[in-house]
């Protein structure tokens, strides 16, 4: 004996449905909030981005402008000096002030020469010394006295470069710094004096290097350098450095939360970055054709990823639009900010991570995504508790009350005070089991009193006449309640295999999953951002939600068709039993318009889930036909017996070869044919005039009473039903014939 399946509550599984469609809706709620908010966050940052490049860029600016102001005292200054100097003899203060070494060079008297506090003076060994370049040597000495020390605050050094190649220079952090040179050395190879000479600085203006490693300090400058020319020569060059740690430590040292700067020159000479930072005795990095691998260049040569996102930030900044201060570069996922430092040729630029604008943004989804879940809860309680009020406590009482009838108990006692679908369904099962009830009592009062009135009363003719008479309205009586329980029986059968899907369905959600994932997102509430993008599992559970949403959603749509289905079910129900109430009281016809189509559709789907089960493929070849007007249940009750019928008939074909055909054909001679058709067992021809008998069939469980109502029906409504068969095994064809009256026709007849 089969295990009985333990009964399922229609409420907690509408519920369950209800509740993972409004946790969908509260997830995509999330998901429109997530984007508006990152959007919002998006456009604050980039406004604070342009905002903060844009005093950076002026505080950084400050100091290449005082440079070139510095210069313009200095260049007036030495001047000056020369011109004092131009009819002084300068042999005596230049050596009390320098000396000629053994090496072959020049250079400060080392009695009482303090470096932190006065210039150093370095002339190469080999340079001819004339009295002119003396008196610019002394020259550039007094100047450089003079205002070095005010310089230092600003400036790491200030000198003096003569095209001879002698340097006066005041450098406190190098106070050997011009004792310690090698003799031969010389500044003719380093950018600043190139940068001085009229062929590469023809319009005689301050100009900047880029990083360069000073050989004898091993300290990595920035110079600014402005040559000086009297009568047209070139006679000096003044110098202000720059330590590259210092700009590095402004540079990179204050930016945004999560972001970085960097700082390159127009060439691409890469100035400044957090991460790559060139190593000791390299040349400074061009980052659009340097050959060089990067752990040759770079003390920490970073990853590959990081270098491809600043040589496309380069290459985007390069391609902007002069005025376009903010660049968005989402094949990288970053955000870029543009500073110009005039005068400099370098581009200071703010770099920050898409991801640090959607983290922000993710930590505001998730309150909204907590909140929407705990009012998701109040409202499935709310629901629940209507739910169990309104629909399942019913539907228990119907289900007990089918239950009395099955046993024979017609005292059959529901809620019938509602005034909705299932209090009228309610007053229709009470009225027919009470009708059923009559019948069947009247039944057994006749069989068991005509026995006993025949052998009484067989002398009484007359009398036994209309006894007889009463009895067959009795009999009649008896078989419209058969015919009302076996077209009721067939609804009731597509009623029983839809409750029976929809529970399957129910049964098949995957409401556990959900659970689970509410599970793991409570176990990893404090860290969700992370666990959600760097935990595999976090990973897959955004996917899978949206997949679980999807089935869930497939799984409403089907569970609301049965549930139509159902509705359409006890309608049909009630309509029936309507029905053979009038035809028990008077032969009136109930006519009003139908489509046919849509009328067979209905029948179709009355059978629909019984045919799905028995794996019964409907073809259909209906013709266009306007409304017509005619008794439409019975029309109904007609095809729903013949279509119940053909599948019970195809049962003998193995599945995928069961074939059921209904066609519609259009109208001749007033009438219209209606034709369903199967591949199933067919009809011996000698049976072909039997099957409308009252109570022949060929089935054990058959009563016998659906063609032979169904073809009642079709006599009252002035057509025919009609059966062809080419035998046994050769399927057959059951033809209905009726009068065709379009819906225009008959109101024009009306009028």
């Amino acid at each position: 004996m089969p295990a009985v399946k333990a009964p399922g509550s229609l409420a907690r599984s509408t519920l369950i449905r209800m509740g993972v469609r409004i946790g969908v809706i509260i997830a995509l709620t999330t998901l429109v909030s997530y984007l508006h908010i990152f959007r919002s966050f998006r456009d604050e940052t980039l406004v604070q981005m342009e905002r903060t490049v844009a005093e950076r860029t002026q505080r950084e600016q400050a100091i290449f402008v005082l440079a070139q102001d510095n210069h313009a005292v200095l260049k007036q200054a030495l001047a000056e000096r020369l011109e004092a100097w131009s009819q002084q003899d300068p042999t005596a203060a230049f050596e009390r002030l320098f000396s000629a070494l053994p090496d072959g060079t020049i250079r400060n008297n080392p009695q009482g020469f303090d470096g932190r506090k006065m210039p150093g003076v370095f002339v190469p060994k080999g340079v001819p010394l004339d009295a002119e370049l003396r008196r610019r040597i002394l020259a550039s000495y007094e100047v450089v006295s003079q205002y070095g020390p005010a310089f230092h605050v600003r400036f790491t050094s200030t000198g003096v470069t003569l095209p001879e190649g002698p340097i006066i220079g005041y450098f406190p952090e190098g106070p050997t710094y011009f004792q310690d040179l090698e003799p031969t050395f010389s500044w003719v190879s380093m950018e600043y004096f190139k940068l001085s000479q009229p062929e590469a600085n023809p319009k005689r203006e301050s100009l900047w290097t880029g990083i360069y490693e000073d050989p004898p300090s091993k300290i990595w400058f920035v110079t600014v350098s402005t040559p000086l020319d009297v009568g047209g020569r070139h006679v000096a060059t003044f110098n202000h450095d720059v330590l590259l740690a210092d700009l590095m430590h402004r540079t990179i040292g204050d930016h945004l939360p999560g972001g970085y700067n960097v700082l390159f020159r127009d060439d691409g000479q890469l100035i400044a970055h957090p991460l790559l930072k060139v190593k000791s005795g390299a040349a400074p990095y061009n980052l659009l054709n340097d050959p060089r691998p990067p752990e040759q260049v770079f003390e920490q040569p970073g990853t590959g990823a990081q270098r491809a996102d600043l040589r496309t930030i380069f290459e985007r900044v390069k391609a902007r639009e002069p005025q376009q201060r903010v660049l968005e570069l989402p094949e990288r996922e970053l955000y870029v900010a543009v500073g110009r430092l005039e005068g400099t040729g370098w581009t200071f630029v703010t770099v920050l991570p898409e991801s640090v604008v959607s983290s922000a943004a993710f930590q505001v989804a998730r309150y909204v995504l907590l909140f929407g879940m705990c009012s998701l809860l109040i409202e499935l309680g709310i629901m629940f508790w209507v739910l169990r009020q309104q629909i399942t406590r019913p539907l228990v009482g119907f289900t007990q009350a089918a239950d009395q009838v099955a046993t024979g108990n017609f005292q059959v006692k529901l809620e019938s005070s509602r005034d909705d679908e299932l209090g009228r369904l309610a007053n229709a099962f009470e009225l027919m089991a009470h009708e059923v009830h009559q019948r069947e009592e009247a039944l057994r009062q006749a069989n068991e009193g005509l026995e006993q009135r025949v052998e009484e009363r067989t002398k009484e003719l007359q009398e036994v006449h209309k006894q007889l008479v009463e009895t067959a309205r009795q009999v009649g009586r008896a078989e419209i309640a058969t015919n009302v329980l076996h077209n009721v029986g067939n609804v009731l059968n597509s009623v029983f295999t839809s409750a029976v899907v929809a529970r399957e369905r129910l049964g098949g959600l995957k409401i556990d999953s959900v659970e689970k994932v509410a599970s793991l997102l409570e176990e990893h509430q404090g860290d969700l951002g992370n666990f959600l993008s760097k935990d595999e599992r976090g990973r897959n559970a955004v996917p899978f939600l949206k997949r679980l949403g999807t089935h869930l959603q497939s799984e409403r749509q089907e569970i609301q068709n049965l549930l139509a289905e159902l509705s359409r079910h006890t309608e049909h129900i009630g309509t029936i039993v309507k029905l053979q109430q009038r035809y028990a009281r008077t032969p009136q016809k109930l006519v009003e318009t139908v489509d046919f189509s849509e009328l067979v559709e209905d029948a179709l789907r009355i059978n629909h889930a019984a045919l799905t089960r028995h794996g019964v493929d409907v073809e259909r070849d209906l013709a266009h036909l306007p409304p017509v007007l005619t008794e439409k249940h019975k029309l109904l009750m007609i095809l729903v017996n013949l279509i119940s019928n053909a599948k019970y008939a195809l049962e003998v074909r193995p599945e995928g070869e069961r074939i059921l055909t209904i066609r519609l054909t259009p109208p001749a001679e007033g009438r219209f044919r209606l034709e369903v058709s199967d591949n199933g067992m067919g009809i011996a021809p000698e049976m072909l005039t039997r099957i409308f008998q009252y109570g022949f069939t060929t089935r054990e469980e058959g009563h016998g009473f659906g063609l032979h109502s169904s073809a009642l029906a079709a006599q009252e409504m002035g057509g025919t039903l009609t059966a062809h068969s080419e035998g046994l095994g050769k399927g057959a064809t059951f033809r209905l014939e009726l009068p065709y009256t379009p819906e225009q026709q008959e109101g024009l007849s009306h009028a």
